[in-house]
């Protein structure tokens, strides 16, 4: 990670752990001695590819079109990132990778390897991207084990029962959490900006400083492993669930501008730049189909309820926060975009991809933007020319299945997979006790609450 400050070391080292996301953005990796690790750090350690093809109930997932799991389940190399190394506790270290099939070539489902190969795309544009992230979550007073035993429902949101954006009378308790969060964050060299309270009980939200991509997408997932690990150590519990009750949802907004020889390549005095529009005619043209990246999960569609917050229509604007991507112009520093679609439940690494990929489209392509919306984007009439939001799985996955801009850029192997993936999801959910009339039911609490 290139923005972490370089760890102190010592000789105390008594595991080092790999890190790495599988498909659903799971923290996923591995503890090794001093010893290991420094045999494999060059070569890579060996993971089952198998860990592509469990779904959050630890289930075998079936019907995906990658291949190799219909073979003898082989093995793929994890290399790590040096540069991501971190001293993470006393005595371990951490280090994030990404996956290498064994004849060099990179997985091409990797979710790492994905926002890598995108990011030299835009180079070959001339183009560096500056990405940052608002990160929501949902705090509560039970322990992890409490929450467990009770489904992980009719918990007590940890600050009080109301729930008010900016509001600084909050107990000390939900203080003291967000302190002890953001000191570890300072320790680990994560850069944050700036933490509130938000719009429903128990809500905070967290803003990791920009960066580039790939150091944004690492010190995302890092942040959400130390957050919950402070819940654990507080005998708190934590969630990213994108709706984790019946109330308020969880955004996750991602932020996004270029650079070329060191000047934003959004800014124009007088508003868009025509980067900037060309980035907002691909993100656009690519929104329904990047739709299942940016809310992975069944829950992730309940957020998508008029004027609640979330956008839910394939809309633009120039500082329109009812609009799914927000233009920030006029300014040389702060020119940028604001995609306003993915839940908190996003792996990071796949929702950076995807936005990417409509960038780099949209510059490539040459798309030209669609009329902006100056008025209010929700609740407007479908004859209006402003399509939907797609608000469910199954339509999301229906919007990917048939991008060919997205099958292009992000290649029909990683769509092919994802697309089954989802499928398997909606099964799984209308199997297995899921009820698509309650606000939020049981199956998705006890599915999403812990690994989202």
């Amino acid at each position: 990670m290139s923005d972490l400050a370089a760890p102190e070391r010592d000789t105390q080292t008594k595991a080092v752990r790999l890190e790495a996301t599988n498909h659903d953005g799971s923290f996923m990796g591995k503890n090794v001695t001093p010893a290991k690790f420094a045999s494999g750090r060059e070569s890579g350690f060996a993971f089952a590819d198998v860990l592509f093809a469990i779904d959050m109930g630890t289930d075998i997932v079936f019907g995906d079109a990658y291949p190799d799991w219909r073979g003898n389940l082989y093995d793929i190399s994890m290399i790590p990132d040096m540069s991501t190394l971190v001293r993470w506790k006393s005595g371990v270290d951490s280090v994030i990778g990404d996956f290498w099939l064994k004849d060099g070539r990179p997985v091409p489902i990797c979710p790492r390897n994905m926002v890598r190969r995108l990011i030299d795309r835009l180079a070959a544009l001339g183009y560096t991207a500056t990405v940052a992230v608002e990160i929501e979550t949902t705090l509560f007073e039970e322990s992890i084990q409490e929450a467990r035993a009770r489904g992980y429902r009719d918990l007590t949101p940890l600050g009080g029962n109301s729930g008010s954006t900016y509001c600084l009378a909050r107990s000390t308790d939900w203080i003291d959490y967000m302190e002890a969060v953001t000191d570890r964050l300072d320790e680990l060299g994560i850069v944050w900006e700036a933490w509130t309270d938000e719009a429903a009980p128990g809500q905070t939200e967290l803003n990791i400083a920009p960066t580039e991509p790939l150091a944004l997408a690492d010190a995302w997932v890092r942040t959400k492993q130390v957050m919950r690990e402070i819940a654990c150590e507080q005998g708190r519990s934590v969630t990213f669930m994108a709706k984790p009750t019946a109330g308020f949802g969880q955004g996750a907004h991602i932020n996004l501008s270029l650079q070329r020889d060191g000047a934003n390549q959004f800014y124009n005095p007088d508003g868009p730049s025509e980067v900037m529009l060309q980035a907002v005619g691909g993100l656009m043209a690519t929104m329904a189909g990047n739709t299942l990246l940016a809310l992975p999960q069944i829950t992730s569609y309940r957020r998508l309820v008029d004027v609640s917050g979330p956008p839910t229509t394939i809309s633009w604007g120039v500082n329109n926060k009812t609009a799914a991507l927000r233009a920030i112009a006029g300014h040389p520093k702060y020119s940028r975009l604001e995609y306003r679609v993915p839940g908190s439940d996003v792996n990071p690494y796949y929702a950076l991809a995807g936005i990417l990929a409509g960038v780099v489209a949209g510059i490539e392509r040459k798309i030209q933007a669609p009329p902006q919306v100056d008025d209010m984007a929700w609740c407007l009439p479908d004859d209006c020319g402003v399509e939907r939001i797609p608000d469910s799985i199954t339509k999301a996955i229906a919007a990917l299945d048939c991008d060919e801009i997205l099958r292009e850029y992000l290649g029909d192997e990683f769509v092919d997979f994802w697309t089954a993936s989802r499928r398997w999801e909606w099964m799984e959910f209308h199997t297995k006790g899921g009820d698509p009339y309650a606000e939020l039911s049981e199956w998705e609490s006890r599915r999403y609450f812990e690994f989202s």
